[in-house]
């Protein structure tokens, strides 16, 4: 299965959102220097998100993206379905002309497995990611480093006024 840049990128960005939502709105450069994913990437993938209702803006000083609902109700599958992913290990898409326009002999073997990893996505909430302890390890790395690089980016420019 291969889930492209777009999904990842989808889910990744939508977590840390869900991490850092109670803190108020997010904004996508934060998320951006955070995840390393070009903010010009992220806004395309928020407009996705925010046409299926996973998010909203908050417009003004201040503002960013919040979730839609919380945290407990958004699944992964849904959002990589609300940026135009599939999740198919089938080399036809689904489509079973996998062998010169026929359905080869593994097909079948390949989209049960689809179907396994849909339902799996189907039950893993952003919540769920948001309680594993590894997630928030790596969260708060993250945010000990983005901080640290705003401190010396305060230094740089103290010292060259």
């Amino acid at each position: 299965m291969q889930l492209t840049t777009r999904g990842r990128y989808a889910v990744t960005a939508m977590l840390d959102l869900a991490l850092h939502d109670d803190r108020g709105p997010v904004s996508l450069a934060e998320i951006s220097r955070r995840q390393d994913i070009s903010l010009a990437y992220l806004e395309q993938l928020f407009a996705k998100l925010r046409r299926a209702e996973l998010v909203h803006s908050v417009r003004g000083p201040g503002g960013g993206y919040e979730l839609d609902r919380e945290p407990e109700s958004i699944y992964v599958a849904e959002i990589i379905g609300a940026v135009d992913e599939s999740v198919d290990t089938t080399r036809c898409q689904g489509s079973g002309d996998c062998q010169g326009g026929e359905t080869c002999l593994t097909h079948y073997l390949w989209e049960d497995l689809s179907e396994q990893i849909l339902g799996f996505l189907q039950g893993v909430s952003l919540a769920d990611l948001v309680s594993r302890r590894d997630v928030r390890r790596i969260a708060g790395h993250q945010d000990r480093k983005l901080v640290a690089g705003d401190m010396s980016e305060m230094r740089i420019s103290a010292t060259s006024v």
